[in-house]
């Protein structure tokens, strides 16, 4: 990949640029060198995106295909995933700096979200409903929103696509997924294997872009049904006002800044191997991070030592090689915030422990070195800065109480991880614990079978699991009369009888009504009060 490759976006079954030819450049993190040029979407070209998926929906094919045939598509577009997960990840890793058998080894087992989903598009079900009214037959059903937008990250974008394309299109949805502009060249690489997979022209559309106009205008867009959206709750404020322009539903996924608590009685091996996978595998960017460090007294010296000895010792170096354990980050603007936010916080009393600078041997690149802050209290501002890197702050508590106080104390509630060797006290912390994702004696593993999301500033709403395919679909109350009989007049106001609304009916019509058995005009049912129409 040395030569500067250009890409296009998937718009309506083609691949195209941008209007008026406009690009940006991908630079590869672990060089600083520029490496592809991207398209940059215009409000056209998100219209033009939208529109297609729009009509994709409403005119088919994709909305005349079966649940079954839907779990086909996607069965196959996983199969593909699983054999290009070579390519994937290569590119991923020279876009993004994830090392390069994180991300083929992430490419390879997205295909099993795929897989789940596409077991679950001939499973969603609706209900009949035991209504309170005679002669009645009500069951509702479960149906598409329309066109989705999908917003995802540069950090485990294939991931993330997974988690919200699989869903979406298994229910029966068309989607228009936005790249990030610090990385986009995977999703376009991803998009060619949804064209090979066979999927009709608009049902996946890929545009890049900026937030303006390119997010703006896709998140506003009156023909947009739903938004998912992964990233940052600056970035998500704007969504959820740019939702107030087309009433759409909206799910939210961002930031954390996770507590990873280890008790005086927990196996210590286990918990040092998690907390480094926590805060130091992909260099700290990830939502996840276990960045906040609790220790118990009785334990904290010898665990911190151990584990400065252990940061001392990872591989920091060129992501494509297998022997390294720690790549760049994604971004040079990240390199200078945390380099600033690290000072910051020494100023403050923090004691440096490991790391806070660039490595000596990487001249090219934006490496920053695994860094370990022992913070001298939470209020230390580090404690509940997200920085979407390798820097863990590290504090110390007594008690149960204390700890459980501590780790809620932060605006952020996306997960949580918690070491300790007594069960009732895991479960006790777990439920005491603000966060959508709990660890016990684990960290940072996901499964499509399970759903996670967060609280407060970390969002609102779930992806993956059971759940997901519903989140795509919104349900419909169907209402059937089985009576033989007209419905009745609904002039005529009785109480204790039928509440079926009557049609109107002429006076020789009403003549004709037909006997009783016993000689007498069948007694005409009525409209009751009070039993509560729409």
């Amino acid at each position: 990949m040395s030569e500067r490759k250009r890409y296009q976006m998937l718009i309506d079954g083609e691949w195209v640029d941008g209007e008026g030819g406009k690009t940006f450049e991908s630079v590869n993190p672990a060089t600083g060198a520029v490496w592809a040029e991207i398209p940059e979407a215009s409000e056209a070209d998100v219209n033009r995106a939208v529109e297609a998926a729009h009509r994709a929906f409403l005119e088919g094919p994709w909305s005349k295909t079966t649940p079954s045939e839907r779990g086909r598509s996607l069965r196959k577009l996983a199969d593909l995933l699983a054999e290009n997960s070579e390519l994937l990840g290569r590119t991923e890793t020279v876009d993004t700096g994830k090392m390069l058998k994180e991300t083929r080894w992430q490419a390879k087992y997205i295909a099993e979200f795929f897989h789940f989903n596409a077991g679950l598009a001939d499973k969603v079900t609706g209900e009949t409903l035991p209504i309170d009214k005679p002669d009645l037959c009500v069951f509702t059903t479960r149906e598409p929103l329309g066109v989705v937008a999908a917003i995802v990250p540069w950090n485990s974008q294939l991931f993330l696509v997974a988690v919200k394309l699989g869903p979406a299109l298994a229910a029966g949805n068309t989607v228009v997924l936005k790249a990030s502009e610090h990385a986009s060249a995977a999703m376009l690489e991803f998009g060619k294997l949804v064209e090979a997979a066979g999927f009709p022209p608009g049902v996946v559309n890929i545009v890049t872009g900026f937030g303006e106009p390119c997010g703006r205008t896709l998140t506003s867009h009156p023909l947009v049904a739903r938004v998912s959206f992964t990233g940052g709750p600056e970035t998500a404020r704007h969504i959820v006002r740019n939702s107030a322009e087309n009433f759409a539903e909206v799910s939210l996924e961002l930031g954390g800044k996770s507590p990873f608590i280890v008790f005086e009685d927990a196996d210590l091996e286990s918990a040092v191997n998690g907390q480094m996978a926590g805060i130091f595998g992909a260099s700290g960017q990830s939502c996840v991070a276990g960045s906040r460090l609790y220790l118990q007294d009785g334990i904290a010296d010898g665990f911190l030592d151990d584990l400065v000895a252990r940061t001392a010792n990872i591989r920091i170096g060129d992501p494509l090689a297998e022997e390294t354990q720690m790549g760049p980050l994604a971004t040079e603007g990240q390199m200078i915030r945390i380099e600033a936010e690290v000072a910051k916080a020494i100023d403050q009393g923090a004691k440096l422990r490991h790391g806070g600078k660039k490595p000596a041997h990487l001249n090219a690149g934006w490496y920053y070195e695994p860094t370990i802050l022992e913070c001298p209290a939470q209020e230390t501002g580090i404690v509940d800065t997200e920085l979407f890197g390798p820097v863990l702050s590290v504090l110390r508590f007594k008690t149960e109480e204390e700890v459980v106080r501590l780790a809620n104390d932060t605006k952020y509630g996306l997960a949580c991880g918690i070491f300790t060797r007594d069960g009732a006290r895991a479960l006790r912390v777990a439920k005491a614990t603000r966060a959508g994702i709990v660890w016990i004696n684990t960290y940072r593993v996901v499964s499509p079978i399970a759903e996670f999301g967060g609280f407060k500033d970390s969002g609102y709403g779930r992806e993956s699991g059971f759940q997901a395919i519903y989140d795509y679909t919104r349900p419909k109350t169907v209402w059937i009369n089985t009576s033989p009989e007209p419905i009745a007049d609904p002039g005529v106001m009785r109480e204790g009888v039928s509440s079926r609304p009557a049609r109107p009916r002429a006076r020789s019509e009403r003549s004709r009504r037909p006997r009783t058995a016993r000689g007498g005009r069948a007694r005409r049912r009525a409209w009751p009060r009070g039993t509560g129409s729409a």
